[in-house]
């Protein structure tokens, strides 16, 4: 682990957010609602950051699979 990745900084939420989150940890391996709130946000950005790996189309390739449907009469 870095010396970065050691540091931490404050985030403020809402107060009712902050006592939710607290009444649904209780009774799990959390043992705050900063762990909590750092997993969660850890989870969140590892799904976007692979969703965006995921191949898209180039707009040429997605010109090219269009003539194709349109040559097989798909799209008008």
């Amino acid at each position: 682990m870095t010396e970065d990745e050691r540091k931490y900084t404050t985030v403020s939420i809402p107060k009712p957010l902050y006592e939710k989150i607290k009444k649904r940890i209780e009774g799990t391996g959390f043992t705050s609602v900063s762990d909590y709130v750092t997993y969660v946000l850890r989870e969140v950005l590892a799904s976007l950051e692979e969703e965006e790996k995921e191949e898209v189309f180039s707009e040429e390739e997605e010109e090219k699979v269009k003539e194709r449907l349109r040559a097989l009469g798909y799209l008008d």
